[in-house]
Formats: structure tokens, sequence, C-alpha cells
């Protein structure tokens, strides 16, 4: 059964016509030459925020920036000493990127806390709607910058990186709003629950007619550098039997790297992938044997029995192959090594229960992609819902999602919300 066709008995909970023509209007603070292009600390992103945050208040929530520079929306409970159920994603995107991935979140969150308004449903918990600042991978090689203030991952090394432009990430939080003196009050002990709606950005739910992923975990991430050093050499009067070649070595690293991540794959132990998109060969010349070629290594799991082993066993291949080739390992390093993330198994439960009450379908499915999700886990239960996109293409202009689908996703949250709120899962 498709999100378009739920059961008949189950009547509308949100606005889906709303939810869509909000998430197109945000769509429109973009780079004009770049759609959509929507990058953190930027004028268009500033003008975002500030629309999103005048549709908070026109849904009556108290919205505030706190120090870490969070947009935050919150919706009061009747007890005065109930913890935070708190939605949200973010609307900061890649360059050229779409126009559902973190705004989706962010807007069938706040279509929640609009619904619930709408009805006059008051929640023993309190509600926050949370827009977290830049997500995507900053200017100042950040990502997930709010998320990681708010669980106080955010150290003072990355509060001091430089931008292109010379300036600090601290003053660049404080410009849009942050107080990174403060940053300390950003952090957050009194989170029940944290929920976030997604687009998928694969392709496995369209192409298996499924209307929502329920998500079991999200992925640890490694980054592996490895540069290799041969020897320059002419390329027409050195024999193929006297070079040292640093690209050829590169280059069966790379086909490695490969073939290891599908037997990896189809072991069925969980998502395990693994990715060259950095290969940087010198001198570069057409007429030049490699004198040294360096790759970046991208892989992907949502458990580190697979993750550590896959690490030790390319290190040891790149060894194999660089003695083979006659080159050198100039440089083997993890650069950055992210935990997984587990999501919590009671919220699973609900979103599961709350998709089958709508009359929809859902599968089990890792995250392949990194979340602010991931941080809130550090510090509250945390639980995603992936809905179809087209294709499962994602930062891109030619990223979409149906509307039927997104208002059915926030009903579903809708749905879980009151379910947790009644006293299904968190406290």
């Amino acid at each position: 059964m498709t999100a378009a066709g739920a059961r008949a008995d189950a009547a509308p909970l949100v606005d889906g016509a709303r939810l869509w023509d909000d998430l197109m209007a945000l769509a429109q603070f973009t780079d004009p030459g770049r759609p959509y292009t929507r990058r953190s600390f930027s004028r268009h992103y500033a003008e975002g925020r500030a629309w999103l945050a005048a549709r908070m208040r026109a849904a009556g929530l108290e919205v505030r920036l706190d120090a870490a520079g969070n947009l935050i929306g919150r919706r009061s409970g009747r007890s005065g000493n109930a913890r935070t159920l708190m939605l949200g994603s973010h609307s900061d995107s890649v360059p050229d990127g779409g126009r559902f991935d973190g705004p989706a979140g962010v807007i069938a969150a706040l279509e929640v806390a609009r619904a619930l308004g709408e009805r006059r449903i008051d929640l023993a918990h309190a509600l926050e709607v949370v827009d977290f600042l830049a997500e995507e991978p900053s200017d100042f090689g950040v990502s997930c910058i709010g998320s990681r203030a708010m669980v106080g991952a955010l150290d003072d090394d990355m509060l001091a990186r430089s931008g292109p432009r010379g300036d600090r990430l601290g003053a660049a939080i404080d410009r849009a709003g942050g107080r990174v003196a403060r940053i300390a009050e950003a952090r957050r002990d009194d989170v029940a629950a944290f929920l976030e709606l997604h687009i998928e950005q694969g392709p496995v739910l369209e192409a298996r007619g499924i209307d929502f992923g329920v998500v079991t975990a999200i992925v640890g991430i490694a980054r592996i550098e490895i540069e290799l050093a041969g020897e320059a050499a002419h390329a027409g009067t050195t024999t193929m039997a006297l070079r040292r070649d640093a690209a050829a070595a590169g280059a069966e690293a790379i086909v490695w790297v490969r073939e290891r991540a599908r037997a990896l794959a189809v072991l069925g132990e969980g998502h395990f992938v693994a990715t060259v998109g950095v290969a940087e060969v010198l001198p570069g010349a057409a007429n030049v044997v490699p004198r040294t070629m360096r790759i970046v290594v991208d892989a992907r799991s949502e458990r580190r029995a697979l993750m550590d082993p896959f690490v030790r066993e390319l290190k040891t291949e790149v060894e194999r192959i660089a003695a083979r080739e006659r080159v050198t390992v100039a440089r083997f390093a993890v650069v950055s090594d992210s935990e997984p993330a587990a999501c919590d198994a009671g919220l699973r439960a609900v979103l599961d229960a709350s998709v089958k009450r709508r009359g929809h379908s859902a599968i089990a499915m890792a995250s392949g992609a990194g979340h602010d999700a991931a941080f809130l886990a550090r510090v509250a239960p945390m639980a995603m819902l992936f809905v179809p996109c087209r294709g499962g293409r994602s930062h891109c202009p030619e990223e979409w999602a149906e509307p039927a689908a997104l208002a059915a996703g926030a009903e579903v949250l809708l749905d879980a919300v009151r379910r947790i709120d009644a006293g299904g899962t968190a406290a």
C-alpha cells in the first residue's frame, strides 16, 4: 500500500498542502544561479531561517536561538517537570543540493506542532521543533555543528577552525545568532526522545514499493587517507619491468576496496559500503610515470565488527601491493572515524505501530548517511523515519519526494508523538 493509498478510514491528521507549500517556499531561499543552494552561514541561509522563525511563531511556538545557533520552536507541556519531545532536522544544503534533504524534516516537525495546536491537544511533555545549525559539511570543515554543540561534542579546536575568508567557526556561530562564550548552555539533558523524518537518499523504498523505512542505526564513517610514493620517470623510455608506478599501485588498492566492500555487503551482517572518491596523481603529466598517488577511502557501516577488520585488512593489502609494485606507503592514516549510532528499540517499535495504525507499510533499514540524530543519540533515545525519494537521488537539484508521502510521514510522526507522550516509551 502506498503512502497515497492509505486505508480509507484513516482521516488526515495534518494539512499536507500547507506542509508542501512551506517546503516549496523555503526552497526559494537559494543562490538563484545554483538552485538549490543554501549553505550554512550564508545570506540565503539566514533569510531562510528568519522565514522559518516567523512560521514557528505563527504556529504559536516560543522561538529562540540557543547558544550554538540552533533555531528552536517550543510548545510547553502540561507538566512542568516533564522532559522534552524533540523533532527536527536542518535547513542548510550542499552546493547544488535539493529541496528535501533536511528541510522535509524541519517542516514536517513544524506541521506536527501546528496540528497539535489546531486540534487543541495538550501534551504532558514539552514539544520542540529544531532546525540544527549547519548539518552539512561547512566551510570550516565541520558538519553537524548545532547537534554536536547540543551534546557537548563541539570542542575548542573545532571552534577555532578557519574558513576560506580567514574567519573562525566560533565567530561565524556568533554572527548566526549564537553565543559561543556561553556555548555550554546549548547542552541538553532534558530530551526524552528525538525523532527525525528524512528522505531515504537511496533507492530501496521506491524500488520495493514500501512507504517508509524505520531506521535501525546510523552508520559510523571512517575516512582513510593513503599516499603511495614511487618514482617519476619518462613514460616512453622506462621499461615496464623497471617502473615504480605509484598510480598503478593506487589503482590496485581502489579495486581491492570495491571488491572487499562487495564481499562484506553480502554477508548479511549489516550495512557496509566503501568508496574511493579522491584519487590524486602527481606530477599528473601524460608522458610521466606517476611519482605519487593519494587516495581517500570513505567506509561506512552500522557495525564496528565490520569496520575495524576492514581498516586492518586495507592496511595489510596496501602494504602488500606496495611491496609488489616497488613503491612505499608514505602515509596510511585514519583521518576521521565516527561511531555508529543505534536507534532506540522502543522508539522504533512506536514508529512501526504508528505506520501500521495509519495503514502504511514499512521495513527496517540502516541509514548510510550521517544525520544530526546520530549526535542526539548520545543524550536521548533517538529514532528516524525514512520517506521514499525518486530514483534514490539526493544532494542534487533533481531530488524529489512526493507530497502525499511527506504528509503521510508527518502523520506518522504526530501519531508517534502522542503515543510517546501517553507513555508508549520514554519518560
